[in-house]
């Protein structure tokens, strides 16, 4: 029987089918929002099974990105003796995709190169040091050791270091930091 609407049955068929396919999708979004569990399980094996999956939207896992807090903080980090690449941010909308970029990148080189991120606005004092005008930059610190000479100091608990200070002029992405670090002979990754 054909159609009132229309001559050809297998469109209308086909119409029924999508129409009943996407009732089927809704109905299992509003059930998955109760149970993320089974979502996270139907993700998971779609992308394990999925013959065109294109790998994104990635799973990087936690964070890799460090959030500065404090000077000490960051002296801390570079004693543990691996590169640090630090992000001085302000709010906007570059500042998103450099966010992305930083994650993608931190997840890809841990735990051989950290990375960091500072928000000028919250630490003006650390990123007026800097002497940069245009934000947002990056910066590699790497190799810290200590002065030969500490001079003259007020406080003889302050110790004074040597930070070699690369300025990234490379494409903001994991491959511009992966050419960056070949170029300047930084250890990224483990040795093959």
């Amino acid at each position: 029987m054909l159609c009132p609407k229309c001559c050809d049955q297998r469109s209308c068929a086909s119409k029924i089918l999508s129409r009943n396919w996407i009732v089927y999708v809704v109905a299992l979004v509003f059930e998955m929002e109760a149970d993320s569990s089974f979502f996270d399980r139907m993700i998971g094996h779609l992308r394990s099974t999925c013959k065109y999956y294109t790998g994104y939207p990635k799973d990087l896992g936690p964070s890799r990105v460090i959030h500065f807090t404090s000077e000490r903080e960051f002296v801390k980090i570079l004693h543990e003796g691996f590169p640090v690449v630090v992000a001085f941010t302000i709010r906007g909308n570059y500042t998103q995709h450099l966010d992305k970029v930083l994650e993608e990148a931190g997840a890809e080189f841990y735990p051989h190169v950290k990375f960091m991120r500072v928000e000028c606005p919250k630490y003006p004092g650390f990123c007026l040091t800097r002497q940069k005008t245009e934000y947002p930059f990056i910066e590699i610190f790497y190799s810290p050791e200590q002065a030969a000479s500490q001079g003259r100091v007020a406080d003889p608990n302050t110790t004074k270091y040597n930070v070699k200070v690369l300025p990234f002029t490379y494409d903001v992405s994991a491959y511009g930091f992966r050419e960056f670090f070949k170029r300047h002979g930084i250890q990224a990754s483990d040795p093959k």
